[in-house]
Protein backbone atom coordinates (compact mmCIF):
# COMPACT_ATOMS: atom_id res chain seq x y z
CA UNK A 1 0.00 0.00 0.00
CA UNK A 2 1.24 3.48 -0.94
CA UNK A 3 -0.34 6.31 1.10
CA UNK A 4 0.15 9.87 -0.15
CA UNK A 5 -1.11 12.62 2.17
CA UNK A 6 -1.81 16.15 0.86
CA UNK A 7 -1.87 14.66 -2.63
CA UNK A 8 -2.07 17.94 -4.65
CA UNK A 9 1.09 19.20 -2.93
CA UNK A 10 3.25 16.60 -4.71
CA UNK A 11 4.97 17.72 -7.91
CA UNK A 12 3.16 17.06 -11.17
CA UNK A 13 5.96 14.79 -12.38
CA UNK A 14 5.81 12.71 -9.18
CA UNK A 15 2.05 12.25 -9.56
CA UNK A 16 2.05 11.50 -13.28
CA UNK A 17 4.78 8.87 -13.02
CA UNK A 18 2.30 6.76 -11.05
CA UNK A 19 0.11 6.24 -14.11
CA UNK A 20 2.05 3.36 -15.67
CA UNK A 21 2.41 1.20 -12.53
CA UNK A 22 -1.22 1.86 -11.56
CA UNK A 23 -2.40 0.70 -14.98
CA UNK A 24 0.03 -2.13 -15.76
CA UNK A 25 1.46 -3.17 -12.39
CA UNK A 26 4.96 -2.61 -13.82
CA UNK A 27 7.48 0.19 -13.42
CA UNK A 28 10.03 0.84 -16.17
CA UNK A 29 13.32 2.61 -15.44
CA UNK A 30 15.17 4.07 -18.42
CA UNK A 31 18.88 4.80 -18.35
CA UNK A 32 21.57 5.41 -20.98
CA UNK A 33 22.58 1.75 -20.86
CA UNK A 34 19.06 0.44 -21.43
CA UNK A 35 15.65 -0.10 -19.84
CA UNK A 36 14.63 -2.33 -16.96
CA UNK A 37 11.08 -3.26 -15.92
CA UNK A 38 10.09 -4.46 -12.45
CA UNK A 39 6.78 -5.71 -10.98
CA UNK A 40 5.06 -2.88 -9.15
CA UNK A 41 1.52 -3.76 -8.12
CA UNK A 42 0.30 -1.71 -5.17
CA UNK A 43 -2.80 -0.14 -3.66
CA UNK A 44 -2.73 3.68 -3.83
CA UNK A 45 -4.48 5.63 -1.09
CA UNK A 46 -4.35 9.42 -1.35
CA UNK A 47 -5.79 12.11 0.91
CA UNK A 48 -6.36 15.80 0.18
CA UNK A 49 -8.22 18.87 1.33
CA UNK A 50 -11.06 20.16 -0.87
CA UNK A 51 -9.31 23.54 -1.28
CA UNK A 52 -6.24 25.45 0.00
CA UNK A 53 -7.97 26.60 3.23
CA UNK A 54 -9.57 23.20 3.75
CA UNK A 55 -13.19 24.29 4.27
CA UNK A 56 -14.79 24.19 0.82
CA UNK A 57 -18.14 22.42 1.27
CA UNK A 58 -17.88 22.40 5.07
CA UNK A 59 -21.36 22.48 6.66
CA UNK A 60 -20.54 25.12 9.30
CA UNK A 61 -17.18 26.81 8.57
CA UNK A 62 -16.91 29.23 5.64
CA UNK A 63 -14.38 28.69 2.86
CA UNK A 64 -12.07 31.67 2.27
CA UNK A 65 -10.91 30.53 -1.19
CA UNK A 66 -12.13 32.01 -4.45
CA UNK A 67 -13.81 29.64 -6.96
CA UNK A 68 -10.77 30.03 -9.18
CA UNK A 69 -8.44 29.02 -6.34
CA UNK A 70 -10.55 25.93 -5.64
CA UNK A 71 -10.55 24.93 -9.32
CA UNK A 72 -6.79 25.50 -9.58
CA UNK A 73 -6.14 23.41 -6.46
CA UNK A 74 -8.28 20.48 -7.58
CA UNK A 75 -6.89 20.80 -11.10
CA UNK A 76 -3.44 19.79 -9.90
CA UNK A 77 -4.62 16.19 -10.18
CA UNK A 78 -4.97 15.36 -13.87
CA UNK A 79 -7.93 13.62 -15.48
CA UNK A 80 -5.85 10.63 -16.67
CA UNK A 81 -4.61 10.08 -13.12
CA UNK A 82 -8.15 10.29 -11.69
CA UNK A 83 -9.27 7.80 -14.33
CA UNK A 84 -6.94 5.22 -12.80
CA UNK A 85 -8.38 5.58 -9.29
CA UNK A 86 -11.28 3.30 -8.41
CA UNK A 87 -12.83 5.41 -5.64
CA UNK A 88 -13.07 9.13 -4.94
CA UNK A 89 -14.76 9.51 -1.56
CA UNK A 90 -15.68 12.78 0.15
CA UNK A 91 -15.31 12.50 3.93
CA UNK A 92 -17.50 14.98 5.79
CA UNK A 93 -16.72 16.23 9.34
CA UNK A 94 -18.05 14.01 12.12
CA UNK A 95 -20.92 15.64 14.01
CA UNK A 96 -21.04 15.72 17.81
CA UNK A 97 -24.14 13.52 17.87
CA UNK A 98 -22.23 10.77 16.04
CA UNK A 99 -19.23 11.06 18.37
CA UNK A 100 -21.38 10.89 21.50
CA UNK A 101 -23.82 8.29 20.20
CA UNK A 102 -24.14 5.07 22.18
CA UNK A 103 -25.55 3.21 19.19
CA UNK A 104 -24.10 -0.16 18.29
CA UNK A 105 -21.94 -0.07 15.15
CA UNK A 106 -20.95 -2.92 12.86
CA UNK A 107 -17.87 -4.60 14.29
CA UNK A 108 -14.60 -5.11 12.43
CA UNK A 109 -15.15 -8.87 12.65
CA UNK A 110 -18.50 -8.52 10.86
CA UNK A 111 -16.94 -6.38 8.13
CA UNK A 112 -14.04 -8.82 7.75
CA UNK A 113 -16.43 -11.75 7.34
CA UNK A 114 -18.38 -9.90 4.64
CA UNK A 115 -15.21 -8.92 2.78
CA UNK A 116 -13.78 -12.45 2.99
CA UNK A 117 -17.02 -13.86 1.57
CA UNK A 118 -16.87 -11.39 -1.35
CA UNK A 119 -13.24 -12.24 -2.04
CA UNK A 120 -14.09 -15.95 -2.02
CA UNK A 121 -16.78 -15.32 -4.66
CA UNK A 122 -14.24 -13.51 -6.82
CA UNK A 123 -11.57 -16.18 -6.41
CA UNK A 124 -14.03 -18.85 -7.50
CA UNK A 125 -15.31 -16.74 -10.41
CA UNK A 126 -11.83 -16.14 -11.81
CA UNK A 127 -10.36 -19.58 -11.12
CA UNK A 128 -7.86 -20.51 -13.81
CA UNK A 129 -7.83 -17.03 -15.40
CA UNK A 130 -4.57 -15.83 -13.85
CA UNK A 131 -6.07 -13.30 -11.42
CA UNK A 132 -8.28 -13.42 -8.34
CA UNK A 133 -10.16 -10.14 -7.86
CA UNK A 134 -12.36 -7.63 -9.68
CA UNK A 135 -9.68 -4.94 -9.65
CA UNK A 136 -7.52 -7.05 -11.98
CA UNK A 137 -10.36 -7.83 -14.41
CA UNK A 138 -9.20 -7.16 -18.01
CA UNK A 139 -11.48 -5.23 -20.39
CA UNK A 140 -12.17 -8.26 -22.60
CA UNK A 141 -13.83 -10.08 -19.68
CA UNK A 142 -15.92 -7.19 -18.34
CA UNK A 143 -19.13 -8.11 -20.16
CA UNK A 144 -18.91 -11.74 -19.04
CA UNK A 145 -18.04 -11.02 -15.40
CA UNK A 146 -20.24 -7.94 -14.89
CA UNK A 147 -23.82 -8.68 -16.02
CA UNK A 148 -26.27 -5.90 -15.15
CA UNK A 149 -30.01 -5.63 -14.86
CA UNK A 150 -31.73 -3.47 -17.50
CA UNK A 151 -32.30 -0.73 -14.92
CA UNK A 152 -28.65 -0.77 -13.84
CA UNK A 153 -27.53 -0.62 -17.47
CA UNK A 154 -29.73 2.43 -18.11
CA UNK A 155 -28.40 4.15 -14.97
CA UNK A 156 -24.79 3.57 -16.00
CA UNK A 157 -25.52 4.90 -19.47
CA UNK A 158 -27.11 8.10 -18.09
CA UNK A 159 -24.19 8.61 -15.69
CA UNK A 160 -21.68 8.07 -18.52
CA UNK A 161 -23.41 10.66 -20.72
CA UNK A 162 -24.18 13.21 -17.98
CA UNK A 163 -20.75 13.26 -16.34
CA UNK A 164 -18.63 12.63 -19.43
CA UNK A 165 -16.91 9.53 -18.08
CA UNK A 166 -14.03 8.22 -20.14
CA UNK A 167 -13.96 4.58 -21.26
CA UNK A 168 -11.37 3.85 -18.55
CA UNK A 169 -13.57 5.46 -15.89
CA UNK A 170 -16.58 3.45 -17.07
CA UNK A 171 -14.56 0.24 -16.70
CA UNK A 172 -13.61 1.26 -13.16
CA UNK A 173 -17.22 2.03 -12.24
CA UNK A 174 -18.32 -1.34 -13.59
CA UNK A 175 -15.65 -3.18 -11.58
CA UNK A 176 -16.63 -1.32 -8.40
CA UNK A 177 -20.29 -2.15 -9.11
CA UNK A 178 -19.27 -5.80 -9.44
CA UNK A 179 -17.54 -5.65 -6.04
CA UNK A 180 -20.54 -3.98 -4.36
CA UNK A 181 -22.77 -6.71 -5.79
CA UNK A 182 -20.36 -9.35 -4.47
CA UNK A 183 -20.54 -7.79 -1.00
CA UNK A 184 -24.33 -8.00 -1.35
CA UNK A 185 -24.06 -11.68 -2.40
CA UNK A 186 -25.62 -10.95 -5.80
CA UNK A 187 -24.62 -12.54 -9.11
CA UNK A 188 -26.06 -9.68 -11.22
CA UNK A 189 -25.29 -5.98 -10.76
CA UNK A 190 -28.46 -4.12 -9.78
CA UNK A 191 -29.33 -0.44 -9.98
CA UNK A 192 -28.48 0.15 -6.30
CA UNK A 193 -25.01 -1.35 -6.83
CA UNK A 194 -24.39 0.79 -9.92
CA UNK A 195 -25.69 3.98 -8.27
CA UNK A 196 -23.40 3.47 -5.27
CA UNK A 197 -20.40 2.93 -7.55
CA UNK A 198 -21.11 6.17 -9.46
CA UNK A 199 -21.38 8.04 -6.15
CA UNK A 200 -17.77 7.05 -5.49
CA UNK A 201 -16.53 9.26 -8.38
CA UNK A 202 -16.71 12.59 -6.55
CA UNK A 203 -13.83 14.27 -8.37
CA UNK A 204 -15.15 13.36 -11.82
CA UNK A 205 -18.18 15.59 -11.46
CA UNK A 206 -19.40 18.77 -9.82
CA UNK A 207 -22.80 17.56 -8.71
CA UNK A 208 -24.22 14.44 -7.05
CA UNK A 209 -26.50 11.98 -8.83
CA UNK A 210 -29.69 13.95 -8.17
CA UNK A 211 -32.19 13.36 -10.93
CA UNK A 212 -30.60 10.28 -12.49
Amino acid sequence: MLFLDEFPEFSKSAMEVLRQPMEDGVVTISRVGGNASYPCRFMLVAAMNPCPCGYFGHPTRPCTCSPRAVDRYLGRISGPLLDRMDLHVEVMPVEFEALSSAGEEESSAQVRARVNAARKRQTERYEGKGFTCNGQLPPNLLREACPTTEEAGRLLRRAFEKFGFSARTYDRVLKVSRTIADLDNCDVIGSAHAAEAVQYRTLDRKYWLNGI
